[in-house]
């Protein structure tokens, strides 16, 4: 049986102990594996992530589109013009309050659906886990998001 070494100051500050850096990390290696598997349907990945929103909810305010994805408008709107330069989506200004524009999904961007069904299965096969982990893996870190997002840090220690 073996102890394990007791910590030594300063270890918590090593870059390989950061559980943010290890999301970083994986973060921005899911991003080198959706931009080639999404290479296929011309998207970029937070454009795919506009057309899941789109897929699953149908036609949406932008501002709805950005609650769901945590965006703002003004990263938002850039996206969804290229989108529409592609012929995937259609803004419509809402006639009731000209501020609210809608976003639809046109003919090409609903066929773009089925071609996309196969993307989870590639991102799935690439993670080398199974599906019980990666579910398992989504909901701790959306427990971890939902944690962070309502952390009140301004009652905390100073630093230093």
């Amino acid at each position: 049986m073996t102890a394990t070494a007791p910590a030594r100051a300063g270890d918590h500050l090593r870059l390989e102990n950061q559980i943010c850096f290890s999301l970083h990390a994986a973060s921005r290696a899911f991003g080198g594996v959706y931009r080639v598997v999404l290479k296929d349907l011309g998207l970029t990945y937070p454009q795919y992530l506009v057309m899941l929103v789109l897929w699953e909810h149908g036609a949406l305010p932008v501002k709805k589109i950005g609650e769901h994805l945590r965006l703002d408008s003004g990263t938002l709107s850039p996206l969804l013009k290229r989108l529409e330069a592609t012929g995937l989506v259609r803004r419509e200004r809402s006639a009731d309050d000209e501020r609210s524009v809608t976003v639809h999904l046109t003919d090409a961007g609903t066929a773009l659906h089925e071609k996309a069904l196969q993307i989870p299965r590639r991102i799935s096969a690439a993670t080398g886990l199974g599906l019980d982990e990666i579910n398992d893996l989504r909901t701790r870190v959306d427990r971890l998001t939902a944690a962070l997002t309502a952390a009140d840090l301004d009652d905390g220690p100073p630093c230093g």
